[in-house]
């Protein structure tokens, strides 16, 4: 009971530090910046990287795209600069799904080290700022329906995998994920993706419909790359920061992996809209 007590606080106080803190740009990008920081120290130490260039990488990259219009008074550049930065990630992020399936372990070899630190998460932490400037003003609607469908998709996967889950999803890697928890997770993000609309009439229900699906999908991939990096480190929690929960990595892990598929998505939506 103590131990529940103390994780349902630890988590309550994660969200309202969270939403509190969308509505402010600059709080914002504060808040990402100091989330960045530790979520990187977290994954350097489950890779075993000891490298103070990772963190340097991660300043100038965040710095670039979080502040580029506040410094150089304009958006010249910054549209293929962003395009570059997504297509290098993506193909990251896809090379990882490969060694998800496909290797016993992920190979972390000197230069993939700094790839991953750059690219899967560095980048991830870039691609949740730029959600919240699809429009051309700054608006964090749709990076806060984001994570509205992050917490459903896990609370209901959770609830539904516990209480009715008997077909493991990934048993190698993460022993009590099931494909009745992953399918429930989509139908019950699904069904939110509807009253998201309804509430905050920025996309059309479509939209938010795909925004639900990939949510779903590439954040439970991101949580079988982080656990599998986690059993690779035989480790069961990536940090500590957060009491009852873990690492602040382990509550992150969906969002930062979904991120560049959902600002993917929005890119199309823009051009075909």
């Amino acid at each position: 009971m103590k131990e529940f007590i103390i994780r349902g606080l630890s988590g309550i106080i994660y969200i309202i530090l969270l939403i509190s803190c969308l509505y402010s740009e600059q709080a914002l990008l504060i808040l990402f910046f100091v989330f960045g920081i530790i979520c990187l120290m977290e994954f350097k130490k489950l890779i075993q990287l000891k490298s103070k260039i990772p963190f340097f990488i991660f300043i100038i990259l965040y710095g670039i795209f979080g502040y580029w219009q506040e410094v150089l008074q304009s958006n010249g550049g910054l549209d293929e600069a962003t395009q570059i930065l997504m297509v290098l990630t993506i193909f990251v992020q896809l090379f990882l799904i490969k060694d998800l399936f496909s290797e016993k372990i992920i190979p972390l070899f000197s230069t993939k080290r700094f790839i991953l630190t750059t690219f899967y998460l560095s980048s991830g932490f870039v691609f949740l700022v730029l959600i919240t400037n699809y429009y051309p003003t700054y608006n964090p609607t749709i990076l806060l329906g984001a994570f509205i469908l992050v917490w459903v998709n896990d609370s209901f996967a959770y609830l539904i995998g516990k209480n009715f889950g008997k077909q493991k999803l990934f048993e190698k890697i993460s022993p009590k994920k099931t494909v009745e928890g992953f399918l429930g997770g989509l139908f019950f993000s699904c069904i939110a993706s509807y009253f998201i609309t309804t509430f905050t009439l920025s996309l059309g229900f479509t939209s938010w419909l795909i925004i639900a699906i990939i949510v779903s999908v590439f954040g439970t991939i991101g949580d079988l790359v982080e656990s599998k990096f986690k059993r690779q480190a035989q480790v069961k929690d990536s940090g500590i920061i957060m009491p009852g929960h873990g690492g602040l990595l382990d509550r992150l892990d969906s969002i930062i992996f979904a991120a560049p598929f959902i600002y993917l998505f929005l890119r199309l939506l823009k051009y075909v809209s």
